[in-house]
């Protein structure tokens, strides 16, 4: 799969949620290449600020060759990214890293704050009975949406919307059962998934998230543990750009 560099067009952007935007980029050499899981380096029109910012696929449109971002505003990078409009150019490269494996088994789709978008194009591109299960601090996005390709169960740090706690309380309180999980989400979300598929005798892939320089597996800037030697560094590590991000929850250790 080749990567390409572009400037794309901003066909359009909304806000979604505090500081949560959703933004269509037509780049139609990426989108016809991209699959769920993968992700896409956004570049800031600001030449002070020399590395992209990795951003996961939410959705991909290959017949309008199109791809969708859905981003938290966290620095001066996404705060510039959040202020353009249709028809602004912007550049990107991608599709970068790997993608899930499609499975066709009672599936758990779980996604943690901004690690729900990939679930989106993933629940679109699985042909099997899905369960999405999303934690939020408060504000929600995307469940409606995810709705319409999966059941969905919803957690919220302070109970304003379907059961307090995190995702693995909802499973829970839900009596859900799933024979492959599919993660998205911070390390300790992540960590305890694991935990939670060993325990169960699940198939577990586990997207991570991980603060990028190259995104091409260049500069190691992004590495995790892993069981098994990496061939490129020969040490316990994986490059989650390259390597990743999506990896067998028992390759990595988190």
């Amino acid at each position: 799969m080749a990567q390409v560099k572009m400037n794309g067009m901003v066909k359009s952007q909304e806000k979604l949620a505090s500081g949560v935007y959703s933004m269509w980029i037509e780049a139609p050499q990426i989108a016809e290449q991209a699959v769920a899981g993968q992700f896409i380096s956004v570049y800031t029109k600001d030449p002070s600020r020399l590395l992209p910012r990795p951003i996961s696929l939410c959705e991909i449109d290959r017949e309008a060759g199109a791809i969708r971002i859905v981003y938290r505003v966290v620095g001066a990078g996404t705060s510039e990214f959040s202020c353009y409009k249709e028809g602004d150019s912007i550049e990107v490269m991608g599709p970068l890293g790997n993608g899930f494996p499609l499975k066709e088994k009672r599936a758990f789709l779980i996604g943690g704050g901004i690690g729900i978008p990939p679930m989106l194009e993933l629940a679109k591109e699985l042909n099997c009975e899905k369960t999405a299960v999303l934690g939020y601090r408060d504000e929600l996005f995307l469940e409606k949406e995810l709705g319409s390709y999966s059941k969905v169960y919803v957690a919220t740090e302070d109970g304003s919307a379907g059961t307090k706690g995190n995702v693995l309380d909802a499973i829970r309180e839900g009596n859900l059962e799933a024979d492959i999980i599919y993660a998205c989400g911070p390390t300790p979300m992540l960590r305890a998934v694991k935990e939670y598929a060993a325990e169960k005798g699940i198939e577990c892939y586990l997207s991570l998230e991980e603060k990028m320089a190259c995104g091409i597996g260049a500069c190691l800037a992004c590495v995790c543990q892993s069981k098994e030697v990496d061939h490129h560094s020969h040490v316990h590590n994986k490059r989650i750009c390259k390597d990743g991000p999506v990896f067998a929850a028992e390759e990595v250790e988190l």
